[in-house]
C-alpha cells in the first residue's frame, strides 16, 4: 500500500472503520512520519494522526503506543528549518501549525474524566516544554533575529506567541490535574515531577519582561505543584534557584515602577492619573505585589530549605529599601507614586522577616562578625536590624535568645549579638546622620505622629526594646553598650549614652549607682587625652545627674576629691549634678587638692614629665570655676589667682610652641583667667595680654587659640585697670584682627563669637574699630551679625559631597576600629620617652629655632608702632653679635 494512498484512506475513513483498522494502520502511519524528511510532510502526517486515530487510544496506552513515537520527533520540529532567507514565513507557519498540534493533543487528554498518571505524559510533557521554551526564546529575541525585517512577519510572529501562550495555559491545567500518592508515587515519578519544575522554570527566567499575566501565571502554577506535592518534592526542589528567580523578578519590577514614578514626576505627568505612565505603573506595581507575596507564601511552605538562600533574601530586603527615603540613593518621586510603593512593599518584607526571624540560619548570616556590604545598603541594614529589634518582645525566649546572646559555645557558628550589630552598622550611617533624614516617629499623648531624624528613631527604639528586655540579656546589652561607647565614631558613642542613661533611670537606683562606679573606674584608668576618655567622661557626667543622693554620698566617699589620684575623675564631671549638701565640701576638696599639686610642682624642679598631673590639676580647678564661677568662696578665689599668676612666670613662648603638655596648661590657664577676671588682678591680665601678643603670631594649636579667644572675650566684661590701659589696651585690636582672619572655619567662628561677645559688653569701645580696619574682617563681622549665609549648596551637590565624605569617613572608623581590635595600645598616646642628652647638632637646631621664635616675635612687636630708643640699641648689640659669630664661625 502507497503512502499516499493510506494516508488518504485513512482520511475518509469513517469512526467504525478507525476502530476495526486502527491497529494494523497505525504503525505504518507512525513509520510514515518518522522517515518523512519534509516539515510539511510530517506536520501533514501528524495532524491525522491527531485528528483520526488519536480519539481511539484508551489514557493508558498514550504514552506507549503515540506519544514516545510521536513526540520525541515534533520536539525537534522547532529546528528543522534553516534556510530561513528562502522560506521565512513557511518556516514560522509550521511551528504555529505544530504548537495547534501539540495544543491539540493536551486538549484531547483534558477530555478524560479521569486525571491522567504523570507516567502517561513524559513524552508530551518533553515535547511541549521542548517547543514552548524555543517558541518564547525566538519570540524574545525577534528584534535581534530579524533586525530590520521583524515587520515582514511580525503578524506570524503574534500567533506564534499566541498559540505558544494557550498551549501552555492549557497544559498547566492539565499538569494541575495530576495527583501523586504518596504511597504510590514511584522514584521515576518523582523524579519527572522535579523535572517539570525545572523545566517550568526555566520558562519562567524566559518570559520574565515578555508579558506580566503569562509570567505571574507561571510562577502561580510553580508554587502550586511545589507546594501541592511537597510531601514527596520538598528535598528535591531547587529552592534556591527558586528564591533567586522570585527575588530577581521582584526586584526587577519594583525598580520598573521607581523609573515610571521618576518620569511621571516631569512636569507633564504631575497629578495625571490617566496617561500610559500611569497605567502601566499601577501595572506593574501589582506584579511587584504579586511576586513578593509569592515569596512569602514560598518562604512560609519551605522555610527549612532555604539556608542557602538567606543571603538572597537579605539582600533583596536591603536593595529595595536602599531605594526609600532617606537613603541617599532613593530616587526622588512625587506624593502619589511614593505612597502606593510605600504601601506594597514594606508589608510585604515585613512579613517576610517575621517568618525568618526564627530561622537559625538567617540569624547567624545576619549577626556573623564578618559581614561586609557596600555604603548604599548600611541604612537598609540598620533600618532592618531595627524592625528586627522591634519584633522580637513578641516572640518565645529562644528566639530572643538566638538574637541577643551571641555565640556560646565553639562548636557554634560565630555571632555576635544584636545589640553589637546595631552598633556597627549605625556607625556606617555617617551621611544619613548629616542630613535631615527623616523616619516615622511615634504618637504621643493627644498628638499626631511626626518625622523624626535617623539618631531619634534608633535610639527611641532602641530605648523601647530594653524596656522589654529579660534581665538575662542584660549581660550582653551592658557589654554592647560599653563596646560602643569606646567606639571612636562620636555619634555611636552618643547613642549608646543615651541608651546606657535610659537603662539607668529605668533600672533601680542600685543599678545606675552600680554602673557609674564602673565608669568611674574606667575614667581614671584611662590614660592621656583619648577619646575613650572623653566619650566615658559625657556617661559618668550624665549618669551623676541620675544618682540617688544617699548613692552620691557613697560616690564621694569611694572616690575622694581630697586624693589627687581622684582628681582626673572629677574633672569630667559636672559638680551641679551633686545635691546642694554636697556641692559645697567636694568644690572645696578639689580645689585645695588642686592647688596642692600645683604647688609641689613650683616647688620641685618644675619638670615637664610632671606637668601632666598639673594639667589634670587645672582641669578639675576649671569644673569648679564652672559649676560656681563667682560665687566661689572668697579664700578659694584668691588661692586659685595666687596659683595663676606663679604659674604664669615660669612658662615661656618657646616651651608652648615646642612642648604638647605646655600647651595644654597654657589653654588650662587662659580658661581660668577668662573664668575669674573679674577677681583677677590688672598684673596678670597686662602679662596674659602680652605673653598673647608673643605667641599668636607663631601659630600656635587651635586649642590654644580657641582658649585664648575665651580670655579676650571675657575682657568685655571688666574695666581695664588704668594702670594697665596703655599696655593691654594697645594690643587688642591686633589680637582680634589676626584671630578674625584666621584660615581654620572653626577658630573665625569662635572668633566671631568672642569678639561680638566683647563688643556687645566692653565699655572700651575704642578698641571695636580698630580691630575692624581690614574691610574683609569688617565685611565677615557684619555678616555673622546678620547671620548671612555665605553659600548655599543646592540638594544635589550636597548629598554627592556627603557620599564622597561617608567613603572617608567610612575608611577611617575601620581602620581605627581594626587598631583598637588588633592592638588597644595605638589608639592611645604614645608614652612619653625619657629625656636624653642631646647631641651637638640637636643643640645647635634648639639654639637656632629658639633665636628664630625670638626674632619672629620682635619683628611683630615693632610692627604695631615705634620701638623705644633703648630697644633700638639692644638691637643695635644683636646685630653686631650676629657679624661677630659668623665672622669666628669662618
Amino acid at each position: 500500500m502507497s503512502q499516499n494512498y493510506l494516508l488518504e484512506e485513512v482520511c475518509q475513513w469513517n469512526v467504525e472503520m478507525c476502530k476495526r483498522k486502527m491497529g494494523p494502520v497505525l504503525p505504518e502511519l507512525i513509520s510514515i512520519y518518522q522517515c518523512s524528511e519534509s516539515c510539511t510532510e510530517q506536520l501533514r502526517v501528524l495532524k491525522i494522526l491527531i485528528d483520526k486515530l488519536l480519539p481511539h487510544i484508551s489514557l493508558a496506552e498514550l504514552e506507549q503506543t503515540f506519544f514516545s513515537q510521536v513526540l520525541p520527533r515534533a520536539g525537534g520540529l522547532s529546528s528543522q528549518n534553516t534556510d530561513l532567507q528562502a522560506a521565512l514565513r513557511n518556516t514560522i507557519q509550521s511551528q504555529v501549525q505544530l504548537l495547534e498540534i501539540l495544543m491539540n493533543l493536551v486538549h484531547h487528554l483534558c477530555t478524560f474524566e479521569e486525571a491522567p498518571a504523570l507516567a502517561s505524559i513524559r513524552s508530551l510533557s518533553s515535547a511541549v516544554f521542548h517547543v514552548l521554551k524555543n517558541t518564547f526564546s525566538h519570540c524574545k529575541d525577534s528584534e535581534t533575529v530579524y533586525s530590520g525585517h521583524l515587520h515582514l512577519v511580525a503578524d506570524l510572529l503574534q500567533s506564534l506567541f499566541k498559540e505558544a501562550y494557550s498551549l501552555q495555559k492549557r497544559f498547566m491545567e492539565l499538569l494541575d490535574r495530576i495527583v501523586l500518592e504518596s504511597a504510590a508515587a514511584t522514584d521515576e515519578d518523582i523524579a519527572y515531577m522535579v523535572t517539570v519544575v525545572h523545566n517550568v522554570l526555566e520558562i519562567c527566567s524566559v518570559i520574565s519582561k515578555m508579558d506580566h499575566a503569562l509570567h505571574a501565571n507561571t510562577w502561580k502554577f510553580l508554587i502550586k505543584i511545589s507546594v501541592k506535592h511537597r510531601v514527596l518534592l520538598e528535598s528535591k526542589l531547587p529552592h534556591d534557584e527558586l528564591v533567586a528567580g522570585l527575588c530577581e523578578d521582584i526586584l526587577y519590577s519594583f525598580n520598573s515602577c521607581l523609573q515610571l514614578a521618576e518620569q511621571m514626576n516631569q512636569p507633564a505627568g504631575v497629578g495625571n492619573t490617566n496617561t500610559t505612565d500611569w497605567k502601566l505603573f499601577q501595572k506593574t506595581m501589582k506584579l511587584c505585589r504579586f511576586f513578593a507575596n509569592t515569596l512569602v507564601h514560598y518562604v512560609k511552605e519551605f522555610i527549612d530549605f532555604l539556608s542557602k538562600s538567606c543571603h538572597l533574601l537579605h539582600h533583596l530586603y536591603l536593595q529595595m529599601y536602599s531605594k526609600f527615603p532617606p537613603s541617599l540613593y532613593a530616587p526622588v518621586l512625587s506624593d502619589g507614586p511614593c505612597d502606593q510603593i510605600a504601601c506594597v512593599v514594606p508589608v510585604a518584607l515585613d512579613a517576610l522577616v517575621s517568618q525568618l526571624l526564627p530561622f537559625r540560619p538567617f540569624v547567624e548570616m545576619m549577626l556573623a562578625d564578618n559581614l561586609d556590604f557596600c555604603l548604599e545598603l548600611a541604612l537598609p541594614q540598620c533600618l532592618l536590624l531595627v524592625n528586627i529589634m522591634d519584633k522580637l518582645p513578641s516572640l518565645p525566649w529562644e528566639v530572643q535568645s538566638l538574637w541577643c546572646s551571641g555565640s556560646k559555645f565553639s562548636e557554634e557558628k560565630p555571632r555576635l549579638s544584636l545589640f553589637h550589630v546595631l552598633f556597627l552598622n549605625f556607625q556606617r550611617c555617617n551621611a544619613e546622620l548629616s542630613l535631615p533624614a527623616q523616619l516615622p516617629g511615634v504618637m504621643s499623648k493627644g498628638q499626631a505622629q511626626q518625622s523624626i531624624s535617623l539618631y531619634e528613631y534608633v535610639c527611641i527604639h532602641l530605648c523601647s526594646f530594653i524596656t522589654s528586655l529579660p534581665a538575662s540579656f542584660f549581660p550582653e546589652l551592658e557589654c554592647s553598650l560599653l563596646n560602643a561607647v569606646l567606639s571612636p565614631h562620636m555619634l555611636t558613642a552618643l547613642l549608646a549614652t543615651d541608651a546606657w542613661c535610659f537603662l539607668a533611670r529605668y533600672g533601680s537606683a542600685e543599678l545606675c549607682a552600680h554602673h557609674a562606679s564602673l565608669v568611674a573606674q574606667l575614667v581614671k584608668s584611662c590614660c592621656g587625652e583619648c577619646y575613650q576618655l572623653s566619650h566615658l567622661s559625657v556617661l559618668l557626667r550624665r549618669m551623676l545627674f541620675l544618682m540617688a543622693a544617699d548613692h552620691q554620698v557613697v560616690f564621694v566617699k569611694k572616690f575622694s576629691p581630697k586624693e589627687a589620684s581622684n582628681l582626673l575623675l572629677w574633672r569630667q564631671v559636672s559638680i551641679k549634678a551633686l545635691t546642694p549638701e554636697l556641692q559645697k565640701p567636694v568644690i572645696s576638696d578639689i580645689a585645695r587638692t588642686a592647688i596642692d599639686q600645683c604647688m609641689r610642682w613650683q616647688s620641685s624642679k618644675r619638670a615637664l614629665g610632671e606637668l601632666e598631673q598639673v594639667n589634670i590639676a587645672l582641669a578639675a580647678v576649671v569644673a569648679v570655676c564652672h559649676a560656681q564661677g563667682e560665687a566661689l568662696d572668697s579664700e578659694l578665689q584668691l588661692s586659685i589667682t595666687e596659683t595663676l599668676c606663679q604659674m604664669w612666670t615660669v612658662l615661656s613662648v618657646e616651651q608652648v610652641l615646642s612642648q604638647c603638655c605646655v600647651q595644654q596648661t597654657i589653654a588650662l590657664l587662659l580658661s581660668l583667667v577668662a573664668l575669674l577676671i573679674r577677681v583677677v588682678g590688672a598684673t596678670l591680665i597686662s602679662q596674659v595680654v602680652l605673653f598673647l601678643s608673643s605667641l599668636l603670631p607663631l601659630n600656635p594649636p587651635d586649642y590654644v587659640r580657641l582658649a585664648a579667644l575665651d580670655f579676650l572675650g571675657s575682657l568685655g566684661k571688666i574695666v581695664i585697670p588704668p594702670d594697665v590701659q596703655g599696655t593691654v589696651l594697645p594690643k587688642l585690636p591686633c589680637l582680634f584682627a589676626s584671630l578674625l582672619a584666621d584660615k581654620s572655619w572653626l577658630i573665625l567662628q569662635h572668633a566671631l563669637q568672642g569678639f561680638t561677645l566683647f563688643a556687645e559688653e566692653t565699655c572700651h569701645e575704642e578698641v571695636v574699630p580698630q580691630s575692624l580696619e581690614s574691610e574683609e574682617t569688617k565685611s565677615k563681622v557684619v555678616s555673622f551679625l546678620n547671620k548671612v549665609v555665605s553659600a548655599v549648596e543646592c540638594q544635589e551637590l550636597h548629598v554627592e559631597r556627603l557620599k564622597r565624605q561617608n567613603t572617608v569617613l567610612d575608611a577611617h572608623f575601620t581602620r581605627l576600629s581594626l587598631c583598637a581590635a588588633n592592638d588597644p595600645v595605638v589608639v592611645q598616646p604614645s608614652a612619653k620617652r625619657a629625656r636624653q642628652e642631646q647631641c651637638e647638632d640637636e643643640q645647635y637646631e634648639s639654639a637656632l629655632q629658639t633665636a628664630e621664635n625670638a626674632f619672629k616675635t620682635l619683628q611683630t612687636l615693632l610692627q604695631q608702632g615705634p620701638a623705644p630708643e633703648r630697644i633700638i640699641v639692644r638691637l643695635q648689640a644683636l646685630q653686631t653679635t650676629i657679624i661677630a659669630l659668623n665672622t669666628g664661625r669662618q
